[in-house]
């Protein structure tokens, strides 16, 4: 596959995490497993670029309209994987009594969320996202970002002891299978000229914000972490970077959130990116993309910490919220970012996705779009102060 040449970027360009809400229609196909869900998610894909474009992201996705969540849609990508609900893996876990619980404490309601579990091994069957990509960057002249879920998450949330072991015994294997699948998949995204890659690993914040004794949550169905956090990071360091050695030619991500499957912002996990900076620090990617909307992320002065050469997507809208930011704030707070941290480093984006979960989005295509407004009018105001302009 020949190179693609890539788009050119914006100075502070705005841009998504990923999903974008489903239209109800694309959700009835998707539930009656229609004869058309094909053509239907097409459709949506298109729709989903139209309404970035409408409300001014320069960098865009498809929206995951082909996803069920962003990272259940591998049970149709990779032999090995079946897709099955909170309630289908309640039977599996170690303790059910101890997880359900926990779903009900996260506000979680355990038919709605999905999980890609192992029953056999891994192999690609396909491409994972290289297709859709294609078609996204078809109909679209702006630059393209593609979500892609991290090994780190993948290790965690797709092994399930009673399902699981007798393909991958040990941890060890699981992940050297799930690096190579990676691997092969950013290459090809790379050569179709994708301007950016992001990795999704959620369950970082995780293991620094709730504790050792957390060892699960709603993504990480049923495979416990080690006692020693550190431990599990340090494996997260070492997945990812082995993913991306010696690509270049593609900008990668990673993006690290603190949930996003509840309004209720109470069961959702608070702390400052502190305890694991250090981590990301070794991470060998050009951006990190980071939560910073609410309150619970702490102050982004601690962002100095990370290495000069890594950009930060800025979360700086919070999606599960009416939109209500006001543009000015934004711009204000993003230019103090960027003198801080210096200049050519900030993108704008979202909290985190708007519909990371198709049947249980946090928000919808208008908000979305009003969303992605206040980031457009933000960043034409940094562009305007910006020396030379």
């Amino acid at each position: 596959m020949n190179q693609t040449t890539s788009r050119p970027i914006p100075e502070f360009p705005v841009s998504v995490v990923g999903s974008w809400p489903r239209p109800r229609w694309l959700l009835d196909a998707m539930r009656k497993k229609s004869a058309d869900l094909p053509a239907l998610r097409d459709r949506a894909t298109l729709l989903a670029i139209e309404q970035q474009d409408r409300a001014g992201v320069d960098v865009i996705s498809d929206g995951e309209q082909r996803r069920d969540n962003f990272y259940s849609f591998l049970s149709e990508k990779l032999a090995g994987v079946t897709l099955m609900t909170m309630a289908d893996l309640l039977d599996h876990v170690e303790d059910k009594a101890a997880f359900e619980g926990l779903l009900q404490a996260l506000d979680v309601p355990a038919f709605a969320i999905k999980n890609p579990t192992l029953t056999g091994k891994l192999a690609r069957r396909g491409s994972l996202a290289a297709d859709d990509a294609a078609f996204l960057r078809a109909h679209t002249q702006r630059p393209c970002k593609v979500t892609l879920p991290g090994p780190y998450l993948l290790s965690r949330s797709m092994w399930v002891k009673g399902l699981s072991a007798t393909a991958y015994p040990t941890r060890e294997g699981l992940c050297d299978d799930l690096v190579a699948i990676l691997r092969a998949e950013l290459l090809d995204l790379r050569a179709l000229g994708v301007e950016i890659v992001q990795f999704d690993e959620p369950v970082l914040s995780e293991l620094v914000f709730a504790g050792k004794a957390a060892t699960r949550t709603f993504m990480c169905a049923a495979l416990a972490a080690a006692a020693d956090p550190a431990a599990e990071l340090r494996l997260a360091v070492e997945l990812i970077n082995r993913v991306t050695a010696g690509i270049d030619g593609v900008r990668t991500a990673v993006h690290v959130c603190r949930g996003n499957w509840s309004r209720n912002e109470d069961v959702l996990l608070a702390g400052d990116y502190a305890p694991l900076l250090p981590h990301l620090a070794r991470m060998h990617v050009d951006q990190f993309v980071l939560e910073y909307a609410t309150p619970r992320a702490g102050s982004e002065t601690l962002l100095v910490q990370l290495p000069t050469s890594a950009e930060i997507g800025f979360g700086a809208v919070n999606p599960r919220t009416e939109p209500d930011e006001d543009p000015a704030a934004v711009a204000a707070r993003v230019g103090a970012l960027a003198e801080l941290l210096g200049p050519g480093r900030i993108w704008l984006n979202p909290d985190c996705g708007f519909g990371t979960f198709a049947d249980r989005p946090v928000a919808t295509d208008e908000v979305a779009m009003a969303k992605c407004r206040i980031l457009a009018d933000a960043a034409r105001r940094l562009r305007g102060a910006s020396p030379g302009r």
